[in-house]
């Protein structure tokens, strides 16, 4: 698509306030493929205004027809997902055929599923000698990441539109290309004007304006844990709802009764998907002792596969970073598989998949968030070891549990300090909830537990 030079704000694409321009880098060969307007305060202030403008009338109506302008946005991206999986493509570096099955497939489900929802959602319920009201915040400030760009998109503006919210929505630098995209299926949708704005931007311009609004009913932010805490600070000190998915250091526990060739192969594949820019991908494998070279020999083999399939990391920025975690994995003593530091391509952004076995749980790689195709594989003596390692980091966001018996490894999962835990291989799906304990976040998107981080609750007694 042919990148838009203003914002899209009040239903319209205006000019933007100042002339500055961020330039959208292909990862694959790191040419400049468009330029977006670097958007400032005075944008962000243009945007929140017509979205508070177009709040009341939004609220007021039906959620039935909140519900049909949702099924229409919905067939509108079905309608462009050959152009949304190219969009991706070409800005974040991502395969073709994942980009049609997971970056375009994926927002599909999730506005299908609030379309649904905006139509049976109890917006009102009787509690004794009480009616309750479920009632929109107001105004919506969302600020989205690069690694899932149209699904992190949808996963926050189609919740907030299904409760009857407005929404300025700043997308990631790396990747505004599809969130254009997506400005303009809301326009072909028909949904009215100021109800959704568009503000591109960098982060700490843009981004910060939108948190620190004082017309910002809420702050919807997927990102860094680094980044969330300011934001998180920011709206606490302004009392106001913050909804936080942060970062992430998942465990893929495979307990001794398991399949272990497939419990391996489906791990691999988990962390390379995306090439590694997953915030929920299980980088931590952790494996009983007695098959522990087992493991790291099918590991190995498999990550070897990927070399050709998985695209390159984001940008520059991000390719030193990761090879950065790939040399201190090696400086603190990890036995190196797979992979390696070195670039395995040019040009472009690529990092080799990479398996580093006799990873202890103390080790950098095991407790920091790397965000690329790094795979560290740890040994456990027994369940209670397996559990400690597991639980054994400041993030809580996802894992993974594998045993011959489901029942096995639903008691293990039971006991992780995580919000979604994949028993088995278990499929995603899009109406459970998904957020983090502990640092990986506040709040949870999907189903109806995303819908209900847009809404407040009023009591009428009788």
């Amino acid at each position: 698509m042919k990148a838009h030079d203003g914002m899209y704000i009040d239903g319209a694409w205006r000019s933007a306030a100042g002339r500055d321009t961020i330039d959208v880098v292909n990862p694959v060969d790191e040419q400049v493929i468009g330029r977006v307007p670097a958007g400032t305060a005075e944008d962000v202030e243009a945007a929140v205004r017509a979205a508070r403008a177009a709040f009341p009338a939004w609220a007021a109506i039906a959620p039935a027809e909140r519900a049909a302008r949702l099924a229409a946005l919905r067939d509108v991206l079905v309608a462009r997902k050959d152009e949304i999986a190219e969009t991706v493509t070409a800005e974040l570096g991502s395969p073709l055929k994942f980009s049609q099955n997971v970056h375009a497939g994926t927002p599909i489900a999730v506005a299908g599923s609030y379309a649904e929802l905006a139509a049976t959602y109890p917006f009102e319920e009787k509690a004794g000698n009480s009616v309750v009201h479920h009632e929109p915040i107001g105004v919506v400030g969302a600020i989205t990441p690069w690694n899932y760009p149209l699904h992190q998109i949808v996963a926050k503006v189609a919740p907030a539109l299904a409760a009857g919210c407005t929404v300025v929505l700043k997308p990631a630098e790396d990747t505004p290309l599809v969130a254009q995209l997506f400005a303009e299926a809301v326009d072909e949708a028909g949904i009215p004007a100021g109800v959704f704005n568009l503000v591109t931007g960098l982060g700490p311009v843009a981004g910060q304006a939108l948190a620190e609004h004082p017309d910002v009913d809420l702050v919807s932010f997927t990102g860094s844990t680094a980044v969330g805490r300011r934001i998180g600070a920011t709206a606490g000190a302004a009392v106001k709802k913050v909804a936080l998915e942060l970062g992430g250091k998942s465990a893929n526990v495979i307990l001794p009764s398991a399949d272990l060739a497939r419990a391996v192969n489906v791990g691999v594949a988990n962390v390379m998907s995306n090439s590694g820019q997953t915030c929920s991908a299980w980088t931590r494998m952790l494996v009983h002792r007695d098959q522990y070279e087992e493991a790291v020999e099918l590991a190995a083999t498999a990550a070897a596969k990927y070399g050709e399939r998985i695209g390159p990391v984001v940008n520059a920025k991000q390719q030193a970073r990761v090879r950065g975690y790939i040399e201190k994995g090696l400086a603190e003593g990890a036995r190196l598989v797979a992979g390696g530091p070195e670039s395995p391509r040019e040009p472009g952004y690529f990092v080799s998949p990479t398996v580093f076995a006799d990873v202890t749980p103390e080790m950098t790689i095991a407790q920091e968030e790397i965000f690329g195709p790094v795979l560290s594989v740890l040994r456990y003596e027994d369940e209670e070891d397996a559990l400690r390692i597991a639980n054994g980091t400041v993030y809580g966001l996802a894992g993974a549990v594998w045993a011959g018996d489901e029942a096995e490894a639903v008691a293990f999962a039971r006991r992780m300090d995580t919000g979604q835990v994949d028993i088995n291989g278990g499929r995603f799906n899009p109406l459970a909830p998904f957020g983090g304990y502990k640092q990986s976040g506040v709040g949870r998107e999907l189903g109806a537990h995303g819908l209900t981080e847009y809404l407040q609750t009023k009591s009428l007694q009788f």
